[in-house]
């Protein structure tokens, strides 16, 4: 029996040792596909593609290899950088069933997030997106702008407390992080974070902004997350996580912890309000129109089938919050960065706000908001050229084929027009290199300029079949796994930026600022930095 128990050692770590190695002695398909020289034996690329020079990197390899090339993840695995929009468009949407966001991407998703939209594919993913779609409804948008103008009128009275004696320094990034925050709080979960007139203490606002921080510490341990389930029941695996004695790991379980157990909290409250009937979800933050009470509303209501059971719910509940927070309170902040650096497109944004407002009494309707032609230009242009997640993951379910809008020539000479993808093959698409490519948006692509969306788009764009539900842009990509909140979070920067814009004006300080490429792309004094913040002038206009 010992011998048995020794030998079966011995398969499982030759077979581990294969498994980890055997890429760097079996030939793929993908050899054929120019790309750079790994730079590690073990990291390959990966430390040129996430480190801080990250944006030098894919600038070289932009312009040396073009929209498709081949790289080397760890021990030797080959991997695709991809920008070509008709590669693009059969990974999301022609042939989205044979791609899904990767068994790392899932199986962390499953762990931190729970089993929602980002933590599941196929029937389950299918069935989510069909009871959550209708929730995310225009009509519904419309219902949340008299709540969004409430939290932005607060943010202006906080804001002109702190310049009424003349211009200050802030750091922008912060208040655009409490003002997403709280708007994603009561607009999405019925639930306030943050007063933003009075500095205030919330474990759960903490926790939420300590999400995306703590997790980037431990990226390193992706690789093990597909593994976990098979350690054992999830109260075995929790004991596991308790013994192990590295401080990151600790804080990442401790934050998880706090956002579950308040996000369970407040679904438990909804769903026991709904119960006693709808007069007493008026009496709530959110009066009944926020995004969960709306979704749990509708999944009472649905059919068995359709039904989605409650750590689903949870999970959704628990998605939204940390996908939306970081995205868009980043995204507002870049736009206010490069309205301080080109006065000229404030001054007249600021002049279609203050004619707009006039007309409507301060409160923009939904509608006419949504057509304001130069803040959708500045909106637009901004999420071209600065995506706030720049790049997406996806991997081959199973052995096919991708086309190429541009062919490419192999390293034996031979020209593709396609190329054969293994099962199992991630691609790192790159979302912001589709939306700045010069061959379909012109030699001013790396530029920002709002008045390109105020006349008719390259025919070249318009060609191309971008694979985006938004204005040409693969910002928030599209088919089944498209970002199911853009209409909400349009919403969230219009808003903001047309009460921000209308009351003051934004200049650079003498601060630098240095935008550090991550999960979401943040900004810093520098680059070797890791604390976020913008720091921006700021007076009444």
């Amino acid at each position: 029996m010992a011998n048995f128990a020794a030998y079966a050692a011995a398969a499982a770590v030759v077979y581990l040792l294969w498994r980890l190695t055997r890429d760097y002695f079996v030939r793929s398909p993908l050899d054929n596909i120019p790309g750079p020289p790994r730079a590690s034996l073990i990291k390959g690329n990966m430390s040129q593609i996430t480190g801080q020079g990250h944006w030098e990197f894919i600038e070289n390899v932009r312009a040396t290899y073009g929209p498709i090339m081949k790289f080397y993840s760890y021990f030797g695995v080959r991997w695709l950088h991809v920008y070509d929009t008709k590669a693009l468009h059969s990974m999301f949407i022609k042939d989205q069933d044979s791609y899904y966001r990767g068994e790392q991407s899932i199986a962390v998703s499953r762990l931190l997030i729970g089993p929602g939209l980002l933590g599941t594919h196929g029937h389950t993913h299918k069935k989510q997106r069909k009871m959550l779609n209708p929730v995310f409804s225009v009509a519904h948008m419309r219902n949340l702008m008299p709540l969004f103008y409430s939290i932005t009128d607060r943010l202006r009275a906080a804001l002109e407390t702190r310049v009424k004696d003349g211009p200050q320094e802030m750091d922008i990034l912060m208040w655009m992080g409490r003002t997403a925050l709280e708007l994603i709080g009561q607009g999405g979960l019925g639930h306030s974070f943050d007063p933003l007139v009075e500095e205030s203490s919330d474990s759960f606002a903490e926790a939420v902004k300590a999400f995306v921080p703590s997790f980037a510490e431990v990226l390193w341990a992706r690789v093990a997350a597909p593994y976990v389930k098979y350690m054992g029941p999830a109260w075995f695996r929790r004991i596991l996580v308790d013994l192990i004695p590295i401080p990151s790991i600790q804080r990442v379980k401790t934050v998880n912890d706090i956002v579950f157990d308040h996000a369970k909290r407040i679904i438990a409250e909804k769903k026991a309000a709904l119960k006693r009937g709808d007069q007493e979800l008026l009496h709530m933050v959110g009066e009944g129109k926020d995004i969960i009470s709306i979704m749990l509303r509708a999944n009472m209501s649905a059919s068995e089938e359709d039904r989605l059971p409650d750590d689903e719910l949870l999970a959704q509940m628990s998605t939204f919050i940390i996908a939306g927070v970081d995205t868009t309170s980043n995204a507002m902040s870049r736009m206010l960065h490069l309205l301080a650096d080109n006065q000229d497109v404030q001054d007249k944004l600021r002049k279609e706000l203050l004619e707009a407002r006039e007309q409507y009494d301060g409160m923009i309707p939904y509608d006419e908001l949504s057509q304001l032609p130069y803040l959708d230009a500045v909106c637009r242009e901004t999420l071209r050229l600065h995506a706030p997640i720049n790049m997406i993951n996806r991997q081959a379910m199973r052995d096919t084929v991708l086309p190429l809008a541009e062919p490419i020539r192999g390293l034996d000479g031979t020209v593709l027009h396609e190329i054969p993808v293994p099962k199992g093959t991630v691609f790192f698409c790159n979302l912001r290199l589709c939306n700045t490519n010069e061959a379909l948006w012109g030699e001013d692509a790396q530029e920002w300029k709002p008045e390109r969306w105020l006349k008719p788009l390259p025919r070249t764009v318009e060609e191309a079949n971008i694979p985006g539900i938004y204005a040409n842009l693969v910002t928030f990509i599209s088919g089944s796994n498209s970002c199911i909140g853009f209409k909400f979070s349009q919403l969230e920067m219009k808003v903001v930026m047309s009460t921000l814009i209308s009351t003051f004006k934004f200049e650079r300080s003498d601060k630098p600022i240095y935008w550090k490429f991550a999960g979401i792309a943040y900004p810093a004094l520098n680059r070797e930095s890791m604390k976020p913040e913008l720091n921006l002038k700021v007076s009444l206009a």
